[in-house]
């Protein structure tokens, strides 16, 4: 079936209720079925390198299948049961899908950024209770083996570590070079230290243990992307199973190949992409350890759609800006659609692309805590720039405002607080730590802490999220407005705005960008620009910071809590040296209860003259006990 808009979707629920639907109830059972529907077609590749000639590999989905079973059974081994954590902190690479499907085989598998710092690492698998931690050998140019290392030395429930070693996928002489040069892990803990490979080869491949027969948590996803501190969402099968039957209805069948330069340990690549595959028989194709971060990935990224001959394209919004800076070298015939998520788009970026591309692209909606998915343009009908589309079948969509008599549902073209329900939200239970699911919901309805309207014609549209609001003074002004005007700055190529802390109005709009290589703008020029493009006077920002690069998630999306930091730390010294103060802000941290807060080295000042200064502002300070 088509998807064209709310007729086509209206028409998928009106055939049945959800739960009449006849689908597999865990995992393994949808894989296994693919398997024996599409046993010899391509199920994943992946390639270290860049390069549209380097060395690849590929699985079918029998072969995947087998492994998966494999991996499962040695978790199993090792004491995982249904309870039981399996954490992985790893780069992209086949050995992370069997990690992430053989870990929800056989417990719950918790995928963790290996880009955050060891204590955060450490944190998160005390909380699941890890049993048994997937992560990299010990190999040139990556931390990751004595990051993972520090972080299970940090939770002592941690029994096991299985080792990755990416050597496998080198070709000479880089395979003779590595084994020379390759690091010693410097850190020692309490775990037994196991050859990932080597252990799967030993267990068999069929299963050794019985599979789930009821639905239950298969997953744990940390969160935390724009806004600060991680908390652990818990996703079911039926989750799992409701993403991949919603990509398998409506975008993908065995015969599509995907582009998913996205990280396996965000729920994009892994529900939207993999499960879908998963219950399509697609094809996904992973291309180097770092996706889109990776070496010549952008560079080469039009001439590895022509390898593999891609028809799905994902992305995000950066990355989109990226490609826009090299050209489409390569036939992209094969290209139907590039689905993009993850932050919204800017209408300037869209035109720029699909002028360049002649690739349509369609934008979509979703989360970790709703196990992702919730809405998309329709593929076959109309795209409204700039909106999230529809709500995909069986999901509820509704706007709340807060008013005196409490929350109601807001009329159309009204901002409120976009709420959802659908088989992939967890009611109660979305994290693990039960008071971090308090005021979460509405009735069913999981509330997802972005604002948002609905158009007259029902289509979804984000206006900024409330976490990210800047609020001047008691007015509310949403950071898209002036990132939006700044992406229409020929020189511009990313932007981030925020509010910057003022003595007078709480905070005051500010902003960073990130420049189109070999571009050239001046700040001042940019603040300018502003004043005739962000319509709002009281949204122009007061102050312009351009970086050689912005920083950004793993997925593309800007970080904004280091732009805040960044602010933070400009006004708060600017103020102590105004005042002539001899105390610095040295940084800025992020406490779990107060926030961001400066910490302030005295260099002689006391105590009461640092608080007439930074006292006027509304983040808090402390000094510094390491300064």
């Amino acid at each position: 079936m088509g998807f064209a808009g709310f007729e086509d979707r209206d028409a998928i629920e009106a055939e049945m209720a959800w739960a009449e639907r006849r689908l597999p109830v865990t995992l393994y059972q949808a894989m296994s079925e693919t398997a024996a529907k599409h046993p010899d077609r391509n199920a994943v590749s992946y390639q270290i390198f860049s390069g549209p000639n380097d060395k690849a590999e590929t699985l079918t989905w029998s072969v995947l299948k087998d492994q998966v079973t494999q991996t499962a059974n040695l978790f199993r081994a090792l004491g995982v049961g249904e309870t039981d954590v399996v954490a992985y902190i790893l780069p992209n690479a086949n050995e992370t899908v069997l990690a992430l499907l053989g870990g929800a085989v056989a417990g719950i598998a918790n995928p963790i950024n290996p880009l955050l710092d060891a204590e955060q690492i450490g944190s998160i698998l005390r909380e699941t209770k890890a049993k048994v931690v997937v992560t990299l050998r010990p190999f040139p140019k990556t931390d990751v083996a004595d990051k993972a290392a520090q972080a299970v030395a940090l939770a002592p429930n941690v029994q096991t570590v299985l080792e990755v070693d990416l050597l496998r996928y080198l070709t000479p002489p880089k395979s003779w070079i590595v084994p020379l040069i390759r690091p010693k892990r410097a850190v020692q803990n309490q775990a037994q230290y196991l050859n990932f490979s080597a252990e799967i080869a030993k267990q068999p491949k069929t299963l050794s243990f019985a599979d789930s027969t009821e639905d239950r948590v298969a997953c744990y996803f940390h969160t935390g992307g724009t806004t600060g501190m991680p908390k652990v969402a818990q996703h079911l099968y039926s989750g799992l199973i409701y993403n991949g039957w919603v990509g398998t209805k409506l975008l993908f069948t065995e015969q599509d190949n995907i582009m998913c330069p996205l990280p396996l340990f965000h729920v994009f690549a892994c529900h939207v992409i993999l499960m879908a595959a998963v219950v399509s028989g697609a094809h996904v194709v992973f291309p180097t350890p770092q996706g889109y971060r990776g070496e010549g990935v952008m560079d080469n990224f039009w001439k590895l759609v022509e390898r593999w001959k891609i028809s799905f394209i994902i992305t995000v919004p950066t990355a989109i800006s990226a490609k826009m800076q090299r050209p489409i070298d390569a036939d992209v015939s094969s290209v139907k659609i590039a689905f993009s998520g993850s932050a919204p788009l800017p209408l300037e970026l869209f035109r720029r692309f699909e002028e360049a591309t002649g690739v349509k692209l369609v934008e979509g909606y979703g989360l970790t805590e709703a196990t992702c998915l919730v809405s998309c343009n329709p593929v076959d009908g109309e795209k409204k720039v700039g909106s999230i589309g529809i709500p995909f079948p069986y999901c509820s969509v509704k706007i709340l405002k807060t008013t005196e008599e409490g929350h109601v549902e807001a009329g159309v073209d009204e901002v409120g607080e976009i709420c959802v329900s659908n088989p992939g939200v967890f009611v109660g239970s979305t994290y693990t730590e039960a008071e971090k699911n308090n005021d979460l919901f509405h009735g069913d309805h999981l509330r997802t802490g972005d604002l948002g309207r609905v158009d007259g014609d029902g289509y979804l549209w984000i206006t900024g999220r409330a976490k990210d609001l800047i609020i001047r003074g008691g007015h509310n002004i949403d950071p898209a407005e002036i990132e939006e005007a700044l992406l229409h700055h020929e020189a511009v190529a990313f932007a981030g705005a925020i509010g910057q802390p003022d003595a007078h109005a709480g905070e005051v709009p500010c902003a960073f960008v990130e420049l189109v290589e070999g571009a050239e703008v001046s700040e001042g020029e940019l603040l300018e620009f502003c004043k005739s493009h962000v319509l709002e006077r009281a949204a122009q920002p007061k102050h312009m910071t351009i970086l050689p690069e912005l920083p950004k998630t793993a997925v593309g999306k800007i970080f904004k809590p280091d732009l805040r930091k960044h602010a933070v730390m400009r006004i708060y010294n600017g103020a102590l040296e105004e005042a002539g103060v001899s105390a610095r802000v040295v940084t800025v941290v992020d406490d779990k209860k107060r926030g961001l807060v400066a910490q302030v080295a005295a260099h002689g000042a006391g105590e009461d003259e640092v608080a007439a200064v930074l006292g006027q502002f509304i983040r808090p300070w402390e000094f510094s006990t390491t300064a």
